[in-house]
């Protein structure tokens, strides 16, 4: 079974600049270490939503659109 790995917000956002900027996702996970192939496209899907609370959220968790964690 895999383990789930938590990255930092800044991770995140440093993450959707790069594929924003047309970094390809591959040379994205390779720069900043991350494993999950279709991880990237969720932030990037997530912010693109408006829904950035949900890159705050811890792993595992879902909060209701609006209200975030408490």
């Amino acid at each position: 079974m895999a383990t789930r790995v938590s990255y930092p917000i800044e991770i995140k956002m440093k993450a959707i600049e790069m594929r924003l900027g047309g970094v390809t996702k591959r040379e994205v996970m390779g720069q900043l270490g991350i494993r999950n192939k279709s991880q990237v496209e969720t932030w990037l899907r997530w912010y693109r939503a408006g829904e950035l609370h949900r890159l705050e959220q811890p792993v595992g968790k879902r909060y209701s659109y609006g209200k975030g964690p408490e």
